[in-house]
């Protein structure tokens, strides 16, 4: 029987994944951080290590790295549950030593089982009928393959029953944050709540609540970088963190739907006259993968909307021939731009700059220079709430 060691400090998602794996036939022990897991891997001595790269304490680089140092297990498989808006924690792992990566955000049980399979095959054992006495969460995970549904349709029901203690927790969270008198507290506050995002993107991830996964996976990201680089923790980004936290609350009650999993195609338009802002915005949004047009001139702007339904706009203020202002108002004239979000991204931060901004019909307003993620939440914040909310689909 072949030994999969899973390196997980969410019990529940460990819990689905360890008794999936036993079901399929393999041994699998699981282990809550990366230190106790090296030691477990020392005595288990596993086929594969199944780890998760957002490990509290040491990171799952550095597990990846202390387990290619050690020579018995220098070429032992590694697949890691990465976030894909980390793409250089992703990087780090690469280079460290992970033989395959899976988003946390849309890989379910059976998909890590065709990896687990594809790396190292069937054990060959005969899984029992049923185990001998398992948790709820454990119960989850012993379905067979011809019940998958049934399975992922357990998983989101128990995901949805926990929604509301999980809103109540991030928004205390998100209060605790706001309330921090001193940097000590706030960064502590932003390390909680980064943990609490984290299991939620997990959580989702294995239910297949494609949405919600995706929006915490990228608040989870925006929180490690700040986190990280404190100078960062700002009034900009607590006003973002406090956005997706609302947002993730209008996701729980309305984007729990199997048709409302996809993530929905979407038009940008990006609208600045210098050419490095132009660039840094449509990487921002990329990381999403999410499409976009850019000009820099506004009267060529003006045409595209007039010809083109577009889902989001992000304008420049100070430009030649027409301010974003002056854009917004215009573009607000139109019928099929009446209540397309429009994001403001420029270097005027002051008070008149922002409350000209909302009198021209701008929703939202991020200052120059930005950090890429938080460009990034707030796009899926406006893309989603969008799609979420829009007319055509309120009867679904």
């Amino acid at each position: 029987m072949k030994r999969i060691l899973l390196i997980e400090d969410d019990q529940i998602v460990a819990n689905v994944y360890r008794n999936k794996l036993a079901v399929e036939g393999y041994q699998a022990e699981v282990a809550p951080d990366g230190e106790s897991g090296l030691k477990v891997m020392r005595t288990f001595k596993p086929d594969l290590i199944i780890l998760d790269l957002m490990l509290p304490s040491i990171s799952g680089v550095e597990v990846i790295k202390e387990i290619r140092s050690e020579e018995a297990f220098a070429k032992i498989p590694i697949i890691v549950f990465s976030n894909t808006y980390l793409t250089n924690v992703i990087q780090e792992a690469w280079r460290a030593g992970a033989n395959k990566c899976l988003s946390k955000s849309s890989c379910t049980p059976k998909d890590v089982i065709e990896v687990v399979r594809h790396t190292i095959g069937d054990s060959g054992a005969i899984p029992q009928a049923q185990p001998m006495v398992l948790s709820a969460e454990e119960r989850m995970g012993t379905l067979t393959d011809t019940k998958d549904a049934e399975f992922q349709a357990d998983l989101r029901q128990s995901f949805i029953e926990n929604l509301p203690a999980t809103l109540y927790s991030l928004r205390a969270g998100l209060q605790a944050l706001v309330k921090s008198e001193n940097e000590v507290t706030r960064l502590k506050q932003v390390y909680e709540l980064y943990r609490q995002i984290h299991a939620v993107n997990g959580n989702a991830g294995i239910a297949g609540l494609v949405q919600i996964a995706h929006m915490a996976a990228a608040l989870e990201a925006l929180l490690k970088e700040i986190y990280e680089k404190p100078k960062n923790i700002n009034s900009s980004t607590i006003r973002t963190i406090a956005s997706a936290v609302d947002f993730l609350g209008i996701l729980f009650e309305k984007g729990t739907l199997p048709d409302k999993q996809d993530l929905p195609p979407s038009k940008i338009l990006v609208v600045d006259d210098e050419a490095i802002s132009r660039r840094a915005i449509v990487y921002a949004l990329e990381k999403a993968k999410l499409k976009s047009t850019n000009v820099e001139d506004p009267q060529q702007a003006l045409q595209l909307l007039t010809e083109s339904d577009f889902d989001l706009v992000f304008l420049d203020v100070d430009m030649p021939t027409m301010t974003g202002f002056e854009l917004c108002a215009k573009l607000r004239a139109l019928p099929q731009h009446k209540k397309t979000p429009v994001v403001f991204v420029t270097s005027l931060n002051d008070f008149e700059s922002r409350t000209n901004s909302m009198m021209a019909g701008g929703n939202d307003f991020i200052g120059k220079p930005f950090l890429f993620i938080e460009l990034t939440v707030k796009a899926l914040i406006h893309i989603l709430r969008n799609k979420l909310l829009s007319p055509r689909l309120a009867g679904h």
